[in-house]
């Protein structure tokens, strides 16, 4: 098939030096276990599916079940963008995945941070919450169910965000205890204010502008057909599958 994915060799020397070490009998080909696992993401496909060219879809499976409960690829992708990104400025937005019927179940395990699944007027969906450098590309996620307040994901991902001049967000991101914060780690918020607000808020409106960049950024990361529509019930797995379609778009 002509069709297919294949990481070349400079895109794996990048890759290895987060990949873990292999302990006892060496593993299937890292290029090609890689390639089929991004293949399948990319384009939908049930793992049973995957072109025989790729090796047994088992491998495939495993190997993506394992290192994603590991956090693997969650690793990969943040260690490439620190060691790549332009974070001058910073931006922070979030966007709905549709849960499809199959990952939807409301009950998760006990103790447990439940499916990451709510529901909103689109139906039952995943929010995912970002952060990504002057150039829209993604420094870090935070995953919630589709109900939950932005001010939550912005709150998460405060402690984690890079030495940045600017944040730049949407007036979802107007409170009052959200810009101290970002002053108090000495970035300037470039948000707009609320409607509701008295007094007006001053925010620079040309440098606003580029946070546009985050929007194709999530429209780029849902042209993967397993991270536009959630099939996965277990959220670390879908996790896994934004951190891997965002290394792979972005960082590679």
């Amino acid at each position: 098939m002509s069709d297919l994915y294949w990481l070349t060799e400079e895109q794996m020397a990048r890759i290895e030096p987060y990949l873990p070490k292999s302990h006892g009998k060496p593993r299937v080909d890292d290029r090609r276990v890689l390639s089929g696992i991004v293949f399948v993401n990319r384009n939908g496909l049930r793992w049973c599916d995957a072109p025989r060219e790729y090796g047994p879809h088992k491998t495939l499976y495993n190997r993506w079940k394992r290192w994603g409960e590991r956090g693997v690829f969650l690793r990969i992708m943040e260690g490439l963008a620190a060691a790549s990104a332009t974070p001058k400025t910073i931006m922070i937005d979030a966007t709905y995945l549709k849960a499809h019927r199959t990952a939807s179940s409301l009950r998760g395990k006990k103790g447990g941070l439940g499916r990451l699944i709510g529901r909103t007027k689109g139906g039952m969906n995943t929010k995912l919450h970002a952060v990504t450098d002057a150039e829209g590309r993604p420094l870090s996620f935070f995953m919630t169910a589709g109900q939950v307040s932005d001010y939550t994901g912005a709150a998460a991902l405060l402690d984690d965000l890079p030495k940045a001049q600017w944040m730049l967000g949407d007036r979802g991101y107007d409170a009052d205890w959200y810009s101290d914060a970002l002053r108090a780690k000495g970035i300037t918020p470039c948000i707009p204010g609320r409607k509701s607000r008295i007094i007006p808020v001053k925010y620079d409106k040309r440098r606003y502008r580029s946070r546009s960049r985050i929007e194709i950024m999530f429209g780029r990361l849902k042209d993967w057909r397993r991270v536009a529509t959630r099939y996965d019930r277990c959220p670390t797995v879908f996790f896994s599958a934004i951190a891997l379609a965002a290394t792979v778009i972005f960082w590679l």
